[in-house]
């Protein structure tokens, strides 16, 4: 006994080391990998670390250590490690080999400078702990977060905050900030009783939430007023296809929750796709692909319908195993940065959402059609490049340097997305606006839509209120509409 016990003792060592930037030297913050050589993977420590372990019973699992700038070390047992480290999307990702016991310097090299181009980093799904977003973001190079204060999760019930927050900007550097109060109701019983009907989010209010949902119009309308945006969320959550009508929602989660750096968790969510969607499956349900290709399919019905969402990214990090940022939106301003240009940039839909490439583009009008024009850049070779009108794939484009010229004759919307394996960029729609000749949704897309709305309307007849019934009979009624011009 005494003698298994020197032995490991004499084994333990601590590994030592800083990441910096490849051509400054100068000390990152950053987000630090350790993975041991039986597979299991280890935290590191210094001053301000922050350690993070999301293990999930499918085994899925997030363990990292955000960074500060400085020295850092891990207490391990002798053996081979390997270490990765990453910042955000702008930095390539850098892995080594080490011994325990060693001094070692990682080195990250940036590919792209997105600040540079006037293209400025945001999250607006943040479960995150207020007091730990400063290094966060610095590590993330994130510049701007909405991490939520208030959280509803039965019905009727008003969101409070458990920890008071006071609602005005916090800056964490001239570039990093985050608006600190944020709700989300995200309904799972009615009545005391288990009955899931979704979330949706009001980012940037200063006023307390007054009342509780549903009815949701009335939580929503009572601090519209502030200048919020309302964000959806998943596309397929049960009550989903009702607010958007209902609440005239502003953003769409493109890159949402459910993509992860790790593996693929949710396999078998919420409300199921149409048929004619095609959507990759296999046994154990949608595959990565196939869930982002669902998500795109929903907001391009959505788009095709006259609801000019605006995308935008969230990894609800803090709940899930994912690091902040995994998935983000990119806007542009053509002003210093700022929280309030910001926002209107997202709500203009100057922006393009990303788990990893960079899509640097504009268009500008020209007749009959639009210019796009940027660049699409990746440190690695893309698998594909795409310009989407409408909905439909009209051709593949080289990744870099864009110059393309799309022609419509009736009220249209362009965007280019581009994919590196399960990782995807996806533009905000331009839109092409043609007199005379309004965009007509797809008779299958409306027919999702209203469908959508029925199902939840029969489904929760006795269960919800009235007044909450009559947000669904008013979406049903929006959806039939859209019916009557349909192609």
């Amino acid at each position: 006994m005494m003698l298994a016990l020197a032995l490991a003792l004499v084994q333990e060592a601590v590994l030592r080391g800083e990441v910096v930037d490849a051509d400054t030297g100068r000390p990152l913050p950053c987000r630090l990998y350790i993975d041991g050589p039986d597979g299991k993977r280890h935290t590191a420590r210094s001053s301000g670390a922050i350690p993070y372990v999301k293990e999930r019973r499918d085994g899925i699992a997030e363990v990292h250590t955000t960074l500060p700038a400085g020295p850092f070390e891990a207490p391990l047992t002798a053996g081979t490690y390997t270490l990765t480290a990453e910042r955000g999307k702008e930095y390539r990702t850098e892995t080594v080999r080490a011994e325990a016991g060693a001094s070692i310097t990682v080195k990250l090299r940036r590919w792209t400078d997105a600040a540079a181009r006037g293209w400025w980093s945001g999250e607006t799904h943040v479960h995150r702990p207020a007091d730990e977003l400063p290094l966060l973001q610095l590590a993330e190079d994130l510049n701007v977060a909405f991490p939520f204060s208030t959280w509803a999760l039965k019905a009727g019930e008003v969101p409070v905050e458990k920890t008071p927050v006071t609602p005005a900007l916090v800056r964490v550097d001239d570039t990093h900030v985050y608006w600190p109060r944020n709700t989300e109701y995200e309904i799972f019983s009615v009545g005391g009783k288990s009955h899931t009907l979704g979330a949706v989010f009001i980012l940037g209010h200063r006023a307390l939430p007054s009342l509780g949902a549903p009815p949701i119009r009335p939580a929503v309308d009572a601090l519209r007023g502030e200048g919020v945006l309302l964000e959806l969320d998943k596309h397929n959550w049960p009550w989903s296809m009702m607010l958007v009508p209902v609440l005239n929602v502003d953003l769409y989660e493109l890159a949402n929750n459910h993509h992860w750096r790790t593996d693929f968790g949710f396999r078998d969510f919420g409300e199921r796709e149409a048929e004619w969607m095609g959507v990759e499956r296999d046994a154990r349900g949608w595959t990565e692909a196939g869930w982002t290709e669902f998500g795109f399919r929903n907001y391009y019905a959505l788009l095709n319908c006259g609801f000019r969402l605006r995308p935008t990214a969230g990894s609800a990090s803090g709940v899930h195993p994912v690091p902040l940022g995994y998935g983000r939106v990119y806007v542009h301003l053509d002003v210093p940065f700022s929280y309030e240009a910001w926002m209107k940039g997202l709500d203009a839909g100057r922006s393009f959402v990303t788990t990893g490439p960079m899509l640097y583009l504009d268009a500008r009008p020209v007749t009959g059609g639009l210019r796009v024009l940027g660049s699409v850049e990746n440190p690695s070779p893309l698998s594909r490049v795409e310009i989407v009108v409408n909905g439909s794939p009209l051709r593949e484009i080289k990744a870099g340097a864009v110059d393309e010229t799309v022609a419509v004759d009736e009220t249209s919307w362009v965007a280019v997305r581009a994919y590196d394996g399960k990782r995807f960029a996806h533009s905000a729609p331009w839109w092409i606006d043609v007199p005379g000749k309004p965009l007509r949704p797809r008779k299958q897309e409306v027919e999702y839509l209203l469908k959508r709305v029925e199902d939840q309307l029969a489904r929760n007849t006795g269960v919800l209120s009235e007044p909450a019934l009559d947000e669904y009979r008013g979406a049903a009624a929006a959806y039939r509409k859209l019916l009557e011009t349909a192609r």
